[in-house]
């Protein structure tokens, strides 16, 4: 699946994800790249991106990764998600680059970086990992 059809495919399922402005740039083979627009909603006290919005992005982009490497799995879902908060996120794009490390018959495993910054001055914030249930074929 195409970036636009993997972001399409997870608006129309998560009406969340349009609430929050999740965006797939890149998806292909066992990755997907994705961010979230930094808007004011999103910050918590002391102007961080809050730890729910970043796990928010983290499970949409393991889910982006899935779907871009099996196509249209509406039934996979999460069945682990571990975040180690790293530093705070500054108030800017949240990115996201999310790889399949492992593709099996029932479970794919992931990892995901996210990253805060302009370019060239991005900081690692959030490393991630975790699981997705498949369905049967």
């Amino acid at each position: 699946m195409s970036a636009v059809e993997v972001e399409e495919l997870i608006r129309a399922g998560v009406p969340m994800a349009s609430d929050i402005g999740f965006k797939v740039d890149r998806a292909g083979e066992g990755f997907a790249h994705t961010r979230i627009p930094f808007t004011d909603r999103l910050i918590r006290p002391g102007g961080t991106i809050s730890g729910p919005v970043q796990m928010a992005l983290a499970d949409a982009s393991m889910y982006a990764a899935v779907l871009a490497s099996l196509g249209k799995v509406e039934m996979a879902v999460t069945s682990n998600l571990s975040i180690n908060f790293l530093q705070k996120p500054a108030p800017c794009d949240l990115r996201a680059e999310a790889v399949v490390l492992r593709l099996g018959r029932r479970l794919a495993f992931c990892e995901v970086r996210l990253l805060s910054g302009g370019e060239g001055d991005e900081q690692l914030v959030a490393h991630v990992t975790g699981s997705y249930a498949l369905p049967a074929k």
